[in-house]
């Protein structure tokens, strides 16, 4: 089976519909969304019930700290111009879209993979994943072979290696990684919908679990036209300008 790995979408239209176009043209046979639909973009509600229909047809999805913030009190812990987007987000979504994100799974376990947003280890915690100790907590944590998860907003693989030494790789774009099977493996795919690694091209990646291999893409699409929706909506204009500059 080939699986589409898509995470922070964010609300991101323009990336979302790209990155999906993609990899319909490469032939995936399944699709798994790893969090965080809403935030920081214009689009909510397409993007929600995008993901919703996607649902419908098999696909997997976990819930990411955005979408578990649009369906609560907005939390104090997140920095004022998240809060005013998470406001502003409850109020372009159906009651259908909420409940829908209210719903979704922490984690997801099938077979030797496990689909979580942040880290395994305490997934509600959202820690982010950005170093060796955190990847091998997360990995140790799934009891899987392999991990997908996001919330760090840039592609990049770790590995536990048999032994236990543990490895980090920063891919490009267009590479395909043979996954060796005594290993376990922690996999980022970057971000759709907010890229944060100084290139504003939509992230995702396929996994190929017949061929045991993982390819990143990065995926171009018109953040011109997606920022401009930000401005547009109100909404704070450092979003905007992140999109354009992909950071």
């Amino acid at each position: 089976m080939r699986l589409a790995l898509l995470t922070d979408l964010h609300a991101n239209r323009e990336a979302v519909e790209a990155c999906l176009a993609h990899a319909e043209r490469q032939h995936v046979d399944q699709y798994a969304f790893t969090g965080d639909f809403v935030g920081y973009g214009a689009d909510p509600a397409w993007v929600v019930r995008t993901v919703m229909e996607y649902v419908e047809r098999g696909a997997v999805a976990v819930q990411g700290n955005h979408d578990d913030a649009v369906t609560r009190p907005v939390r104090s812990q997140m920095h004022a111009e998240a809060r005013a987007v998470i406001a502003w987000t409850g109020g372009q979504l159906d009651q259908e879209q909420l409940a829908f994100l209210a719903a979704l799974p922490l984690t997801h376990k099938h077979g030797n993979a496990f689909f979580v947003h942040a880290s395994a280890h305490a997934p509600q915690q959202w820690e982010y994943v950005t170093d060796l100790d955190a990847a091998e907590r997360s990995i140790r944590a799934s009891g899987s072979r392999i991990v997908f998860s996001g919330h760090v907003h840039a592609p990049a693989l770790y590995r536990r290696a048999d032994d236990g030494r543990m490895g980090r790789h920063v891919p490009a774009a267009g590479e395909s990684i043979a996954l060796q099977p005594q290993h376990q493996y922690l996999v980022l795919p970057g971000a759709v919908g907010q890229p944060r690694d100084q290139n504003n091209a939509a992230c995702y990646a396929i996994f190929d679990d017949a061929a045991r291999e993982i390819r990143y893409f990065r995926v171009p699409y018109d953040h011109g036209a997606a920022a401009r929706k930000v401005i547009a909506a109100g909404l704070p204009i450092v979003f905007a300008m992140r999109l354009v500059e992909g950071i």
